[in-house]
């Protein structure tokens, strides 16, 4: 008995020795001698770049076409194994060789996925999963983000990831995956988890472009497939937006995410839950505040609107954070803000708009009052909107008393032309919607003048008496010297 089992010992042990060698077998198990039952003492010849993690009677190798229906999935996970080896693309001359066969492999698995698949077992999500995240999931160098304040460096040149061959199959292949029929989103949000969700969001502060691009389409596919985890994604991105503004205010993937965000918004059930308006009280209004604004205007500016279109009633509200964060400093930013102030005015109504009008039109009349003729110009051109213009009408005796002094200063004393020009047409057109109102604003505007100037006339003179009162004291020791104070005049 005891001879009996010690003989089977080398037989078990050659045959664990096989099974970790299936990658290199051929598939039907056979012996030298022909016998069915055994398996083969020699492999044949792979690349030793590879794992060895391949499913058992399957070469990696083989193509789908050569290999039954009902082994394809298992080829498809061998291959997938296949390709969790990452190789270093810095130097190009490196694993050349290996390089090209993972590629090919990667293409290979993508026209498999556009063939129509079987259904995905939980072996294939979980290798699918494994692949992409070895291939994927990275952390990016110091030197990666030292260039991401994106206003102050829109002249410099993107920066393109090396190993964008390999990684654009690699998101071409979990787009597929995500969008799949064969995919059942109960049996993946297993392994297409919050931890996965987040590494994917870590990754949108790549510098380059077109993996950026890749992550905002995965990323909304992942958001519509897995309505589990929709909560946990607004959540996720929601602080990274709070520390773009209130820590770091570096990021590069903030104009892709809010894009994600914008046709997410469009799909709000009415009314809205308090959730998402606090979204925008806490997160889409303070994103006004960095300087590198401008990079994410446009897809801020359509977030927040699509908010006042959904609810008209929250557009005061979005007004007030605007005042709250406008760029006294910034003409640039001066001038974006005066863009989406004018699409907002399009889509609010009479009641919201009364809340706020006085200090959304003393904002407007300093802009009009600027020395930056292109803010002047801009705030300007609001008056070409007839829903603007309309508003200003039935509004005309808090308004214009608000908005005149600017346009006469302007048209008094403006540098450029354009700009006076402009003021001048607008003043006609105040005119000509209540003239009684409009010389009563002219009398008091000229009554004001005298005041403030009679005012400053006397101030020179206290300054005058004071100076020469001054200059006849002698300057001895530590005494304070009394000098001409710079006359400044800051109205905004």
């Amino acid at each position: 008995m005891l001879k009996q089992i010690l003989s089977r010992l080398p037989r078990k042990a050659l045959k664990a020795e096989s099974g970790d060698l299936v990658r290199t077998d051929t598939g039907t198990p056979r012996s030298s001698s022909g016998s069915p039952g055994s398996r083969p003492t020699s492999a044949k010849k792979t690349s030793s770049v590879f794992p060895t993690n391949a499913v058992a009677g399957v070469e990696p190798s083989a193509a789908f076409n050569d290999v039954p229906i009902a082994e394809k999935l298992n080829l498809f996970v061998s291959k997938l194994n296949l390709c969790c080896t990452v190789f270093d693309f810095n130097d190009p001359s490196k694993n050349s060789i290996e390089k090209d066969v993972k590629r090919q492999t990667l293409i290979e698995l993508v026209d498999f996925m556009v063939s129509g698949p079987p259904r995905f077992t939980e072996p294939v999500i979980a290798a699918m999963c494994k692949m992409c995240a070895t291939n994927l999931f990275r952390v990016f160098p110091p030197n990666y983000r030292s260039n991401s304040l994106g206003g102050e460096n829109d002249d410099d040149e993107p920066t393109f990831d090396p190993a964008w061959s390999h990684l654009q199959l690699v998101y071409d292949l979990l787009l597929k995956f995500v969008t799949s029929s064969c995919l059942d989103a109960k049996l993946a949000k297993k392994y297409i988890d919050h931890s996965f969700i987040l590494r994917l969001l870590d990754l949108f502060d790549t510098e380059d472009p077109r993996e950026r691009e890749c992550l905002k389409t995965v990323l909304h596919r992942i958001y519509g497939k897995f309505m589990v985890h929709r909560p946990f994604i607004r959540k996720s991105m929601s602080n990274i937006f709070y520390r773009f503004v209130f820590e770091t205010e570096r990021n590069n993937g903030i104009a892709e995410m809010l894009e994600i965000f914008g046709s997410v918004i469009s799909g709000f059930a009415l009314p809205l839950k308090e959730e998402h308006k606090i979204f925008l009280w806490r997160a889409l209004i303070p994103l006004h505040k960095p300087k590198s604004v401008g990079v994410y205007f446009q897809q801020l500016s359509y977030c927040v609107t699509q908010f006042i279109e959904k609810e008209p009633k929250l557009a005061s509200s979005v007004i007030k954070g605007l005042l709250r964060y406008w760029p006294i400093t910034n003409s640039q930013k001066e001038v974006m803000f005066l863009g989406e102030l004018e699409e907002i005015l399009e889509a609010i109504n009479m009641v919201e708009f009364q809340k706020i009008m006085v200090p959304l039109f003393w904002r407007i009349g300093c802009c009009i009052n600027s020395f930056h003729f292109q803010v002047a110009e801009r705030a300007l051109f609001l008056w070409n909107n007839d829903q603007i213009v309309n508003l200003i009408a039935h509004n005309r005796q808090v308004l214009i008393p608000v908005i005149f002094p600017a346009l006469e200063r302007n048209a008094q004393s403006h540098w450029n032309q354009a700009v006076l020009n402009l003021s001048l047409n607008v003043r006609r057109m105040l005119s000509e919607m209540d003239d009684e109102l409009f010389l009563a604003c002219h009398a008091r505007f000229k009554e004001e003048e005298s005041r403030l100037s009679l005012e400053a006339q006397k101030r020179k003179e206290t300054w005058e008496q004071l100076e020469n009162e001054a200059s006849l004291q002698p300057v001895s020791g530590n005494t304070a010297v009394l000098v001409t104070p710079l006359a400044t005049s800051i109205t905004c």
